[in-house]
């Protein structure tokens, strides 16, 4: 089996709604990470989160998405959905053939309704038009059902890994022979139910979180989308390529229900089994977009993971200090800013991290650089201890 390629992309985040505007955004050191508007939580003006600044009323304008009960969730996935297969020149035949994929990652879903849910879950009778959107499987046969498609479509929810491990599982069936090409990507939005839940775990920040600094408070939730098309090499004609995705692993150190381990078991054993299947030393990588969370756990195991596998720990961010941590898409998005620093050579600054964390002494990169880079890992941890690393190449 050949080599797989990236030939679209499509993004939306709390700094961009296309792919171009995102990279601007990271290449400028900006931040969309503010007080709530949009989404009904007590908690605006004391938990900034990474909100994208358009109604679900507006997104459902702008894509002309006229089905009962779509949500919020399902819109995202629709807007990046719509760029990368436009970005990649799908036909509407392959769209609908059976050896097209779709996999996608999501969390949240449609619980993004959460008090629709609540109201829906006391009734006895009939429910409300949402009744069907609630499940995190719900975005993906919207996605389905709207394009027609009949090739193998799944879900994954793994937390925070799910959409790499999307693409993860994407990749797979095209090298065992289960499809010619795979849609992968992730969608989470907003919602009381993650807000309230992350609070109650008492890793939310009050301020701007601050990745991998010694004095960080915690994590700041987001919402966004992102999706990939991932082709086999002999079946590409006069398309752009972004990347090769030369391979990925997944580990569990089934340590806690949300923590990981103290020596990072899980991302070590993710990050080494990624390079071992594509047959790279460690001194490869050129850069890593971390998981960086800003929280006490996951920066200080990320480091201590980093420091086992690498002689010379190579530049590394957290792009959640830009749009704060999207869940269920946050593999997919990062798997995107990550394919962005190859095909266009630079690396995008961490935000807001002033004093290295004092067992480490790691400092994520500072400033946007332009830098030559042959590969690049992609890291994304869930609860549960589910780890996934992703390695893409310059193609």
């Amino acid at each position: 089996m050949g080599r797989i390629f990236i030939t679209g992309m499509g993004l939306i985040s709390a700094v961009g709604r296309t792919v171009a505007q995102n990279r601007e955004a990271l290449s400028g050191g900006s931040c969309g990470i503010s007080s709530p508007e949009l989404v009904p939580t007590k908690y605006a003006g004391i938990l900034p989160c990474g909100e994208i600044k358009i109604s679900t009323e507006d997104l459902r304008h702008q894509l002309n998405a006229t089905e009962t009960g779509t949500t919020r969730t399902s819109l995202f996935a629709l807007h990046a959905f719509e760029e990368a297969i436009s970005d990649s020149r799908l036909t509407p035949g392959q769209l609908t053939s059976f050896d097209t994929a779709l996999i996608g990652g999501s969390t949240v879903g449609g619980m993004c309704l959460t008090d629709e849910l609540y109201r829906d879950a006391q009734q006895t009778r009939k429910g409300s038009a949402y009744i069907n959107s609630y499940d995190s499987s719900a975005v993906m046969m919207y996605l389905q059902e709207r394009y027609k498609m009949r090739g193998i479509i799944n879900t994954i929810n793994t937390a925070c890994s799910s959409s790499a491990n999307a693409i993860l599982y994407g990749a797979r069936l095209i090298k065992n022979g289960l499809a010619r090409r795979a849609i992968v990507g992730g969608v989470d939005s907003l919602a009381k139910f993650t807000i309230n839940g992350f609070n109650a775990l008492h890793i939310l920040s009050a301020s701007v979180c601050t990745p991998f600094d010694q004095d960080r408070k915690g994590l700041n939730l987001g919402e966004g989308a992102a999706f990939l098309v991932l082709e086999k090499e002999e079946d590409i004609v006069n398309k752009k390529l972004y990347a090769e995705l030369t391979s990925y692993c997944n580990s569990n150190d089934a340590f806690h229900a949300s923590s990981l381990s103290d020596e990072g078991d899980g991302p070590y054993l993710a990050m080494k089994g990624a390079l071992d299947l594509a047959g790279l030393a460690p001194g490869k990588i050129g850069f890593i977009n971390a998981h960086g969370t800003g929280t006490e756990n996951n920066d200080l195991v990320e480091s201590r993971a980093m420091l086992r596998l690498f002689n010379r720990v190579p530049p590394f961010a957290s792009t959640k200090s830009n749009i704060g941590h999207t869940l269920g898409a946050a593999g997919a998005i990062e798997a995107a800013y990550s394919i962005l620093n190859l095909y266009h050579q630079e690396i995008y600054p961490g935000l807001n991290c002033l004093i290295p964390i004092a067992q480490t002494g790691l400092l994520p990169v500072e400033s946007y650089k332009k830098i030559s880079l042959q590969h690049v890992m992609s890291n994304s941890f869930g609860f549960g201890g589910n780890c996934t690393s992703l390695v893409f190449s310059k193609s």
